[in-house]
């Protein structure tokens, strides 16, 4: 166990390395302009030197729950590799279970000879489109289910936000994630074999998704900060902003359960949950009346399993008590 813990420790470094991970280093870097030029752009009286303190404003970084932020970032690493480390399940296990499937159901299948650029662009893009609506779908259970509401409000439950605040999360909710992301792009990349065989390839920049890549760099970190930067009602129709997901996590009750979306607005459309930057005054952060108020990380851990209890007994008596 010991052992464990030290590997999936000294991992973490490499999260600013891999373009997979959203602290990325250009991912942080590009982040950093957008906020310069979106505060510079916004507040023009205010010199640099304030804009820069503005970003970097303690009472943001060093909060409470940034701290919790940065303790979780470790501890779940920790936690992920000597607990579900073994459980959990993985991508090629689904991709070869789901090409077998179709041989099974169809029988064996003649590749498809296209051009090899078109294969690589619908199959990124497939990629790309199917993992961003398993992200909805998962996100959207997380909010209307009330035992996983438990889990998911460890999530919301910052009062600031920062980059790090991505890594808020319940191990049960990560776990949720892991399992649907080999689920959706283990589904994804055994169709695609079964249909074009050994073409596949996936269009990459630094080992990361084209499209994902593009999502990253155009300042999803902002997504969980205190810089306001929307896109616009038009583009906001089809590509969650970041004001739009800080609207996500406002503590206000007409803005939850809205934009629930990663980056494709299109799933809260259809779901009636999209909500536009245009207009919107946030008041904080959090879950309103049903913060739980998390003291340490201890309660962090044990508060959802206790609330998931209580909601088994109650659906026992009298069926789901409400959010």
């Amino acid at each position: 166990m010991l052992e464990t813990s030290y590997q999936a420790l000294i991992e973490l470094p490499g999260y600013l390395l891999d373009a997979n991970k959203r602290i990325f280093w250009g991912y942080l870097l590009s982040g950093l302009v957008l906020a310069i030029l979106v505060l510079k752009l916004s507040q023009r009286h205010r010199p640099w030197r304030e804009v820069i303190h503005l970003i970097f404003d303690k009472r943001i970084w060093w909060s409470s729950t940034a701290r919790q932020d940065y303790a979780l970032f470790f501890a779940n690493k920790v936690i992920k590799g000597v607990t579900f480390g073994p459980i959990l399940l993985t991508m090629v296990p689904v991709a070869l279970g789901v090409t077998d499937g179709l041989v099974w159901l169809f029988g064996p299948a003649e590749p498809w000879v296209v051009n090899q650029y078109l294969v690589i662009g619908l199959f990124t893009l497939a990629l790309f489109v199917v993992d961003d609506f398993s992200r909805f779908l998962l996100h959207y259970m997380l909010h209307r289910i009330p035992v996983l509401w438990d889990f998911h409000k460890v999530h919301h439950s910052a009062h600031t936000l920062t980059p790090m605040t991505i890594y808020r999360s319940h191990p049960v909710e990560s776990y949720l994630y892991a399992c649907r992301m080999a689920l959706s792009q283990g589904s994804v990349v055994g169709g695609a074999y079964y249909i074009f065989g050994t073409q596949l390839a996936m269009a990459d920049i630094v080992g990361a998704n084209l499209f994902v890549f593009l999502f990253n760099i155009f300042g999803s970190n902002l997504r969980h900060s205190h810089v306001w930067l929307s896109w616009g009602s038009r583009w906001e129709s089809w590509f969650i902003s970041p004001a739009q997901h800080q609207i996500h996590h406002s503590r206000l009750p007409q803005h939850f359960d809205r934009n629930l979306g990663s980056a494709l607005a299109i799933w809260d459309r259809m779901a009636g949950t999209l909500i536009y930057a245009k207009g919107v005054k946030l008041k904080g952060f959090g879950v309103g009346a049903g913060d739980p108020g998390h003291p340490n990380l201890w309660a962090i851990y044990l508060w959802p399993f206790k609330q998931a209890i209580l909601r088994m007994v109650i659906f026992r008596k009298r069926g789901f008590a409400p959010r």
